[in-house]
């Protein structure tokens, strides 16, 4: 996501940090850089200069001196480039009934990312349906229905009706007791009339709490014509940008919603139901900066976990009641999070770290290894593994049954050991606040003295 961008912010910042002598050669190369990697990341001319010119204004001023001045410059960069993403908007399910619409064009990944949002939501305690409205598009109410199955989220789709009108007509006796509706409209090549007409009289009818236009980050600079064109016909109040994973000139959809005041709420990041996240301007440069983003990693882990099994886990931590079916339904949440490559520029220090993809593959295989493994072991040794260290046969007969050598159950029972570990570390913090830093470091030096990664 971003990555060259990223780069180079990070080696700009160092640069102005390890400077000795803050000159002009310098502050033109860093401008140089900026404005290169700014271009590629399809970010608008007049915001690229206007940053540059800044930073240029301030390594000429001579009331700041030595170190000051290069502090100075490194917040101003962070400042503006915070400024130049928006501001931060979450989005808040504030009635008894919410009911989001969602618009866009051919091709943005608006039924796809229904199928997300109504899960990140659902995992958060809320009772979703997904409303099919798009009559147009075909297969657009098979996709639908599928990714609920899917899923597990209720759908609402009438195959055989052809009018959106009337299709949410009969449905909203059904709605009465859903939490969130979120409904997915018709596309079209562009913005014309008939769209227009027809999102209007939807939106009269449904009385939505927002009307949320779905974007991929690929289109770059054209986003701020459709956003404006949106807004202006429809009163959009918020914007989802999909495919950030895929473009690296994501930067152009950015901020170009930041221009026309669309608020984004979310961003999709990969084809996984938990590759969405909320979009925080300053947490996510932070992460471009290599400085990792806490508190996206913990909504992370609250999207693959719904909040009854947290608290179930949670007890289990406290009682010291870990099973090996916990071990690995954790590790799997980790695999549906994106696995560990995608979550290590979330956490600090570990953003530059290289894992090899036969690294990450080994891992996916290992989960599925241990999946058949659980399914020949007796309850008592899924809840006690301690008495398998204890007798070889058991393992031996494990192993038989499950297909899988000796050594596989004793890599389960390892890991067993250092899960058990860092959750026992790790189960007097309250998970729903997130974790501090000094509970971070805590964690970390546990997880250290477990087992030495490296990368």
């Amino acid at each position: 996501m971003l990555e060259k961008l990223g780069e180079v912010l990070k080696k700009t910042t160092d640069k102005l940090a390890n400077a000795i002598f803050l000159d002009k050669n310098l502050v033109n190369q860093i401008v140089r850089d900026l404005q290169r990697s700014l271009i590629e990341a399809d970010v608008g001319i007049p915001l690229i200069k206007n940053l540059t010119d800044k930073i240029k204004t301030a390594a000429q001023d001579e009331r700041i001196k030595g170190i000051d001045k290069k502090e100075h410059i490194i917040k101003l960069l962070h400042d503006e480039l915070t400024k130049i993403l928006g501001e931060y908007k979450k989005l808040e399910l504030t009635t008894k009934q919410n009911k989001i619409i969602l618009l866009g064009l051919y091709g943005a990944g608006k039924t796809t990312t229904i199928s997300k949002l109504g899960n990140y939501y659902a995992k958060r305690g809320k009772k979703v349906a997904l409303v099919g409205l798009d009559v147009h598009r075909p297969a657009a109410k098979e996709q639908l229905e599928q990714l609920g199955k899917t899923n597990n989220l209720n759908v609402f789709v009438d195959m055989e009706e052809n009018d959106a009108l009337k299709t949410w007509k009969n449905f909203k006796p059904k709605l009465k007791d859903y939490d969130l509706i979120l409904i997915d409209t018709a596309g079209r090549h562009n913005l014309d009339k008939e769209l227009i007409s027809e999102i209007k009289s939807l939106k009269k009818e449904i009385k939505p709490t927002e009307t949320i236009l779905v974007m991929p980050a690929d289109i770059g600079q054209t986003a701020k014509t459709q956003a404006s064109e949106f807004q202006k016909a429809v009163d959009v109040s918020g914007v989802i940008i999909t495919r950030m994973d895929s473009s690296a000139k994501a930067g152009g959809a950015l901020t170009a919603c930041a221009e026309t005041k669309a608020p984004v709420y979310f961003i999709g990041n990969g084809e996984k139901i938990n590759d969405l996240e909320e979009f925080n301007p300053k947490t996510f440069l932070s992460r471009l900066l290599g400085m990792g983003d806490l508190e996206s990693l913990m909504e992370k882990i609250r999207s693959v976990t719904n909040e009854k099994d947290q608290e179930n886990m949670q007890k289990r931590l406290q009682e010291g009641n870990l099973t090996l079916t916990d071990i690995v339904e954790q590790s799997k949440s980790m695999s549906s999070m994106g696995g560990f490559d995608k979550l290590k520029s979330m956490i600090p220090g570990l953003g530059k770290a290289k894992i090899p993809d036969e690294a990450l593959g080994a891992q996916e295989e290992k989960i599925s290894k241990w999946e058949h493994i659980l399914k020949s072991m007796t309850n008592e040794e899924k809840e006690n593994p301690e008495i398998l260290k204890k007798q070889n046969s058991r393992i031996s007969r494990i192993a038989k049954g499950s297909g899988v050598n000796n050594g596989d159950v004793r890599a389960l029972l390892k890991q067993y050991d250092m899960l058990n570990e860092i959750m026992k570390s790790g189960s007097d913090m309250d998970m729903s606040q997130g974790i501090n830093q000094k509970q971070m470091k805590k964690l970390m030096k546990k997880f250290g003295k477990v087992k030495k990664i490296k990368f």
